[in-house]
């Protein structure tokens, strides 16, 4: 529920403003936070206060209240004092707390019923009567983004980009797992996936900026509504992995620009090494030197346009024929073809996409 540090911040503000010290302790005699130098000496006092059935009790000098969590007792507040500025005080604490643990209850249903939207966990109808009863609406635009942080994620990472949205609640920022931090956003209906990108370089240079931090975030396809949420977090979750094969170089990726990645990823590795041997034999496409796989890349990103990477190469249009003319001898394969060149393209992915898995292996 509460956390300490929340509970230390509510005292330090309510003693700033009164001058009277307080302390909350839990019903086993435990500090959990004081601006008292006296705390200790509460403890035993109130964990036998716990025990009675009295909602209130001045014992030693100072003022007990119990504080209640649906019914169940949480904590007791302790302040300095007998008189009855000290018992208003501690009314207000206690009147405090139960609030914070009113929002922190709401923000946990909510936050729990995000994770098991994601991960399928609910029945249509389920998601239908929950969303309502958390006022949660069913039929706005929404994108899921993950923002891959590291297996090392503290709580920073989440309140950081929870720091992002100005406080709107709306938004969900929750994790399922140790490495990576979701975010459940809600677009306006002029909003589109320019919008996206800018908010996934805002977190990416936020972390790069206060925390020194590099870090990738993915994102999914837009989707009108909540039911369709887990289908947008499968397909950021699938970008994130996806890019780490064939956009290394990327911070921010879309499910969008995958391609055929994203086909090549869900292959088996035995049918990637058939085809492999179907297509160069004995010999693999990243076996060739540097220089031929850097006109291979170059020949693709120009469209398979002889003149135009020639041009970027800077070397003579015959040149590179003849550089092409030899990977057809070695491979059977004449890249200026464009059923040879798809051959060629999606061999290399292949390939990338066995070599990771071999590391990911080891």
């Amino acid at each position: 529920m509460v956390s300490n540090q929340v509970l230390q911040k509510t005292l330090d503000g309510l003693t700033q403003i009164s001058k009277i010290g307080l302390c909350i302790i839990d019903t086993e005699g435990g500090i959990l936070a004081s601006t008292s130098d006296e705390a200790r000496q509460m403890s035993e006092a109130a964990k036998v206060f716990s025990q009675s059935p009295a909602e209130s009790q001045v014992v030693f000098g100072c003022q007990f209240f119990k504080i209640y969590d649906e019914q169940h007792l949480e904590y007791i507040v302790v302040t300095h004092g007998e008189d009855e500025r000290a018992m208003e005080v501690g009314k207000i604490c206690v009147f405090q707390i139960e609030q914070l643990m009113v929002a922190y209850r709401e923000r946990y249903d909510r936050d729990n019923f995000i994770k098991n939207l994601l991960l399928d966990n609910l029945l249509l109808v389920d998601i239908y009567n929950r969303a309502k009863k958390l006022h949660i609406e069913t039929e706005v635009p929404r994108i899921v983004m993950v923002a891959e942080v590291g297996p090392d994620r503290e709580g920073d990472e989440m309140e950081k980009i929870r720091s992002l949205f100005n406080g709107k609640t709306r938004d969900f920022v929750t994790a399922v797992d140790e490495g990576n931090v979701i975010i459940v956003r809600e677009l306006n209906s002029s909003d589109d996936y320019e919008d996206v990108k800018n908010l996934a370089d805002s977190i990416v240079e936020m972390f790069k900026r206060e925390m020194g931090k590099e870090i990738r975030v993915s994102y999914g396809t837009i989707v009108s509504e909540l039911k369709e949420v887990s289908r947008s977090y499968k397909e950021a979750c699938l970008a994130l992995d996806v890019g780490k094969i064939f956009f290394k170089e990327h911070t921010i990726i879309a499910y969008s620009v995958l391609g055929i990645g994203r086909l090549i990823y869900q292959l088996p590795i035995p049918l990637c090494k058939m085809f492999i041997q179907e297509i160069f034999k004995d010999r693999s496409p990243d076996e060739f030197d540097e220089e031929t796989l850097t006109t291979i890349n170059k020949f693709f990103e120009n469209n398979l346009n002889v003149s135009e990477t020639s041009r970027q190469l800077y070397i003579h249009r015959n040149t590179l024929v003849y550089r092409l003319d030899k990977l057809q001898k070695a491979t059977g394969l004449d890249l200026r073809i464009f059923e040879d060149a798809i051959t060629f393209k999606i061999a290399l992915m292949v390939v990338e996409y066995m070599n990771y898995m071999e590391d990911q292996n080891f």
